[in-house]
């Protein structure tokens, strides 16, 4: 069996990539608060990339918390659970921050419903094993991960079943996971390091007994060493280990990580699959130990709702479905000089507009910024300095790709890769011509013809 701290045998680091004001001190001592019950979910069938799930379930039907409300459109999808007991309501369409168009099943829920504490006990609390596990097979573990409807909870939601299915053409050696939460401002992931570390490493072991991988590696960027230091402890006596890693954005992108911890490198275009590896984001693990350990599918996450616009920033359980202002209102409210609400962190993620939206099982955080923090300088030419490319963590060249994509120049956008680029803002952070450079790349992968 390999040694998991052998394998760790990264720079701790990866080239280029910048660092923005990190903002976590707004929430990162702030304790999980289980959210009160919403008035009406909203559950989007469409969470996760793939295909969308399949409505199950008619209107003014009585339903009971964990009951699958759709199942899942094919192989690369997931089924949706409600997470509380309560009534249904015709289907309708939304809008998700992303911009796409959804159907989703309306909850109104009914009065008797479970305490915070054992809601918080239920998700996060009691004994987490990391010995004497489930002997399950590998294929029993992804069945349970796809009844309960498990997604990739660090941002690109991909169903986990499909991830942690052994490839023997790609055999795995290690599970890497995901402690690093480099967004700004975002410290979910962080708190549930600190109150939950035996169950992410007992989803981790889980993980790997999935994949045929023999080592687990945690790695965490060294601005949380109250999470290393959780996480250590609970990885004793295990074949998981915990990497600390430098703190630059984006750490927690997996073709920087993955060098970063383990000194592989993804090709250009390439999987962590094709060096050995899964990753799976912290939050993952823990959702990973509920679907074993507890028969629990994915009905609630933890959610950070911060930022200079937010009265009181705080970390929050939620039941997936319940509307973003829910949330705001918990925290006190925006601020006089809130400008901007944003869907995730500042870096990567997206202006909210409407503020009924629905938490979604890929929705790590609510960031409201100020005026002060989203005042842009006017857009001028670009100016060649080449920032963009010294910053940009995967070696492309982005303003190739933004004048590609703004004059349809797709055989240009296909020879500079336009489709690796993992839209992470580090060209747009240092541009001094203050062009729209994430915004033009996404549109033009939109674009591209096949």
């Amino acid at each position: 069996m390999a040694d998991a701290a052998a394998l760790a045998v990264g720079p701790g680091t990866f080239p280029r990539g910048v660092h923005p004001e990190e903002g976590k001190e707004l929430a990162a001592e702030a304790a999980i608060e289980v959210l009160p019950v919403p008035k009406l979910l909203r559950l989007p069938v469409l969470q996760h990339i793939g295909a969308p799930a399949k409505c199950t379930v008619k209107p003014r039907k009585d339903v009971t918390s964990g009951e699958v409300v759709a199942e899942r459109g094919g192989f690369v999808s997931a089924a949706v659970h409600s997470p509380v007991t309560g009534k249904t309501a015709k289907s309708t369409n939304l809008t998700l921050p992303n911009g796409r168009h959804v159907e989703a099943v309306p909850i109104t829920p009914a009065a008797d419903q479970p305490s915070a504490e054992e809601l918080y006990a239920g998700v996060l609390g009691g004994d987490w094993p990391t010995q004497d596990l489930p002997d399950l097979a590998p294929e029993e573990i992804t069945q349970k991960l796809t009844d309960a409807g498990l997604v990739g909870q660090g941002g690109a939601a991909f169903p986990t079943h499909v991830k942690l299915a052994k490839n023997d053409k790609k055999p795995v050696d290690v599970v890497l996971v995901n402690g690093c939460e480099c967004e700004p401002y975002l410290t979910a992931d962080y708190r549930l390091m600190i109150e939950a570390p035996r169950a992410i490493v007992a989803g981790a072991l889980l993980a790997a007994r999935a994949a045929g991988a023999t080592a687990v590696v945690i790695g965490i960027e060294d601005n949380k060493p109250k999470a290393i230091e959780a996480l250590r402890k609970a990885c004793v006596g295990t074949i998981a280990t915990v990497k600390s890693l430098h703190t630059k954005y984006p750490m927690g992108g997996e073709k920087q990580t993955v060098p970063a911890a383990l000194g592989r490198i993804v090709p250009t275009g390439g999987l962590p699959l094709d060096v050995g590896v899964v990753v799976i984001n912290v939050g993952t693990a823990l959702s990973i130990a509920r679907a074993i350990l507890r028969a629990a599918p994915v009905t609630h996450r933890v959610v950070t709702v911060t930022g200079r616009g937010i009265q009181t920033p705080k970390n929050l359980l939620v039941p997936i479905g319940t509307p973003l202002e829910d949330l705001i209102e918990f925290c006190g409210g925006l601020r006089p000089e809130a400008a901007r609400v944003v869907a995730g962190g500042p870096m990567m993620g997206f202006t909210v507009s409407d503020l009924t939206t629905p938490v979604t099982k890929g929705t790590s955080g609510i960031t409201v910024l100020t005026h002060d923090d989203v005042r842009h300088a006017r857009e001028t030419a670009c100016v060649r300095c080449g920032r963009c490319v010294d910053v940009c963590p995967l070696g492309l060249v982005p303003t190739k790709l933004a004048l590609a994509a703004r004059h349809e120049l797709w055989d240009v956008a296909k020879r500079y890769y336009m489709t690796a680029c993992m839209e992470c803002g580090c060209c747009a952070y240092t541009c001094p011509a203050s062009l729209p450079l994430v915004q033009l790349i996404r549109m033009g992968k939109a674009r591209l013809p096949k």
